[in-house]
């Protein structure tokens, strides 16, 4: 899979990573302009040509989501993004609340392979450490064994993340991944022995999702958007997932869908969860 590589820096101060998402800056700020917007935005980035990378294929709990900064239950969260730093190569990260104040060391090198922006203006990445497997601002082959030295396909070998794909992902890329996350569910690492995505969550209020429930964000997305609506019942939330019309396929059956309700199942007016685990759905854009 051709991928554009980006040589650079990681450096997190004055940021707010999670699990999913870093900052990067480029040795060469112009290499951002050769990133292929597929959504239309280019790369957005401050003068010195520092950007936010959003993890290509992986998903973590949410440390701070939406306008009221909701978040999924903490330790978790938290781990994906404490792991995420320390694989960078952060020995050691002050912070306040979620703003990270220093780090040691302060800038980390790296590089990106990535083809192309979100909604949000982010490069959606692989991300890599240390000495680039080729030259910056060119395409270089990304397979399974590159892919196995990301902090992506890291994240979801300790279980810390969520396989969440797109179809920008190369299928063999997509293959090695999904792989590496039943592999990690069927030994319990991570979050996977607490998780509740296909078992289903008890939905009592907002703190069941927020303290409690570990499943897949996408969902939990859904559902704090949907509570924040106002006081609707659970069994309207179908409704409100085909009014959103996320765009997807199942891998498994080949079904192409719109809204999440075809793979969200709710019962007893209190019990949401999904009937296709995470790898299974392949989704338009991010």
């Amino acid at each position: 899979m051709p991928m554009l590589l980006i040589k650079g820096f990681y450096d997190v101060k004055g940021t707010q990573p999670d699990g999913d998402t870093v900052a990067f800056t480029a040795a060469d700020p112009t290499e951002w302009d050769l990133v292929g917007g597929g959504l239309g935005r280019a790369v957005e980035r401050t003068a010195s040509g520092r950007a936010k990378l959003r993890l290509d294929a992986i998903d973590a709990l949410e440390t701070h989501y939406g306008a009221y900064r909701v978040h999924q239950p903490l330790p978790f969260a938290h781990a994906a993004r404490d792991e995420l730093l320390s694989w960078i190569g952060f020995t050691d990260v002050q912070r306040e609340d979620e703003n990270v104040l220093a780090t040691t060391p302060a800038t980390v090198p790296g590089f990106v392979l990535t083809r192309g922006t979100d909604i949000h203006g982010r490069c959606i990445a692989l991300a890599g450490r240390g000495t680039p497997p080729g030259d910056s601002g060119r395409e270089i082959d990304v397979d399974a064994a590159l892919l196995r030295t990301t902090l992506n396909h890291h994240l979801l070998t300790v279980g810390l993340t969520y396989p969440t794909f797109y179809r920008s992902l190369f299928t063999s890329l997509r293959a090695e991944m999904a792989t590496t996350a039943e592999q990690a569910r069927e030994v319990g690492r991570g979050l996977w022995p607490s998780d509740v995505t296909l078992s289903g969550v008890k939905v009592s209020g907002l703190s069941s999702l927020t303290d409690d429930a570990v499943l897949l964000p996408k969902l939990f997305r859904r559902l704090v958007d949907y509570l924040n609506l106002g006081t609707m019942p659970l069994t309207c939330f179908p409704a409100y997932l085909a009014g959103v019309g996320d765009r997807y396929s199942i891998l498994s059956t080949g079904e192409r869908c719109v809204g999440l309700h075809h793979v969200v199942e709710t019962t007893n007016g209190t019990t949401v969860r999904m009937t296709h685990p995470a790898e299974d759905l392949l989704f338009e854009d991010a």
